[in-house]
């Protein structure tokens, strides 16, 4: 599959290439045409983008949300770098062509063609979603507000259309029109299809209802949910969906929840830890709320499994999906070991659950308590002397042939990795996924 999405993307590449070549002989090599190029680059990176974040369920199932907002990170970053290159040139050339300086080629542009205007808009709203994507800016936001802005990357690109069509000469042969509108009919398809019209067939479906709100730990609330045939919704343990809780003002916010227990007929359950106004808002869901869905997503589920011992690591809330997967993963007894990180005593939850877990399945408990011993380690204050990867070792010595669950604060779970790594597990029974917007 990799290989496959792979060569889809390399070949669209190729083909906004060659035809860029094809239209050469009567656009002289130059700025302009090196301009061009930029832009058809920069277009066909921009459909990848939409296509990758899409949610199409087999692509999600095979690479994961993680991997997939990777590449969407790097493409976009590549795809912006390009525009601005696109930019450049263009403007250069035409003032080079016209005698006069890129300031005044610029107003000139704005004023006298068809679709400048919507292009500059559209560029202007693409820079504030490359700028509220850096780590630093995304960071003193909150997940509303940066996932509201980031909605303007769509407007960017319809924006971009009509200059495309109006000016570009690489949108006026057969094929070129065939490959750009297949291009934009299946990022715009498969947006429409499965990031608005699957979910809302999945919500009207199966009425979600909070049913009741039991607090586990200080700051970490569970909600249950019942709905209609839910033994048809496709979920499984360890995947998360994205939550929209009608309870009055800012209800259209999705935030992304883990199932903490083993998706049930009748019955599903997410837990929350209180991190912001807004997720201190589901502590207070009365019974009864109707609730919009968005999901499941991730591939951090049963089918990852191998066979043989199983070892977990979460740290805080990240042991949600973790104990969902406990329930769930057919490992003997005996062979499961859950490692579980937490600041505070009072921060552990799910003790009933996880002493049954213990009793009936034999399940290993190990609870790391305190603040971290240092920087980079994924070790509480009372382990310094220990080494991340001697006290892995310590833990499981046969580790490397386990396969390891991790799931917490990305520091963290990329110290346990790093660890696992040098045990000499191997990739495919490393499994992690990210939740970090």
């Amino acid at each position: 599959m990799r290989k496959t999405v792979a060569l889809a993307a390399a070949g669209s590449l190729a083909a906004a290439t060659a035809l860029w070549a094809d239209g050469l002989p009567t656009a002289p090599p130059g700025l302009a045409a090196a301009g061009r190029l930029a832009a058809l680059w920069s277009t066909d990176l921009l459909l990848l983008q939409v296509l990758l974040m899409a949610r199409i369920p087999w692509v999600e199932r095979a690479f994961g949300q993680d991997t997939l907002a990777r590449w969407h990170r790097w493409t976009g970053a590549a795809s912006f770098v390009l525009l601005l290159a696109h930019v450049g040139l263009a403007l250069l050339a035409s003032a080079r062509r016209a005698g006069t300086d890129v300031a005044h080629q610029m107003v000139t542009l704005l004023v006298q063609y068809r679709g400048m205007v919507m292009a500059t808009l559209g560029l202007c709203a693409l820079v504030l979603v490359v700028l509220t994507s850096l780590r630093f800016v995304r960071r003193r936001l909150r997940y509303e507000a940066w996932h509201l802005l980031h909605l303007y990357a769509y407007a960017g690109i319809a924006l971009a259309v009509p200059h495309e069509l109006w000016l570009g000469s690489d949108f006026t042969g057969a094929l070129d029109r065939a490959f750009w509108w297949t291009m934009y009919g299946a990022a715009t398809v498969a947006t429409v299809l499965f990031r608005v019209g699957m979910p809302v067939w999945r919500t009207l479906r199966h009425r979600l209802t909070v049913d009741r709100v039991v607090a586990e730990a200080p700051g970490l609330v569970s909600v249950y949910l019942r709905g209609r045939r839910l033994d048809r919704l496709p979920a499984r343990a360890g995947q998360f969906f994205v939550w929209r809780f009608l309870d009055g003002r800012g209800a259209l916010h999705g935030k992304p929840f883990s199932l903490s227990g083993p998706p049930r007929g009748d019955q599903l359950r997410i837990t929350v830890k209180t991190v912001g106004e807004g997720t201190a808002r589901v502590a207070t869901l009365r019974p009864g709320t109707r609730v919009l869905i968005e999901g499941p997503y991730g591939r951090m589920t049963a089918d990852t499994y191998t066979g043989g011992p199983v070892t977990m690591f979460g740290c805080g809330v990240g042991v949600t999906p973790l104990l969902a997967l406990l329930w769930d993963l057919p490992y003997g007894h005996g062979r499961a070991t859950l490692v579980y990180r937490t600041r505070h005593a009072d921060e552990v939850a799910f003790l009933p659950e996880l002493e049954w877990l213990s009793r009936e399945r034999g399940v290993r408990l190990v609870p790391l308590v305190g603040p971290r011993a240092s920087a980079g380690s994924w070790l509480p204050v009372g382990y310094a002397d220990y080494d991340d990867t001697e006290a892995l070792r310590s833990l499981a010595p046969d580790l490397s042939d386990h396969d390891v669950y991790v799931c917490g604060p990305d520091p963290w779970t990329d110290a346990v990795l790093r660890a696992a790594r040098r045990l000499g597990v191997p990739a495919p029974r490393l499994h992690r996924e990210r939740f970090a917007w």
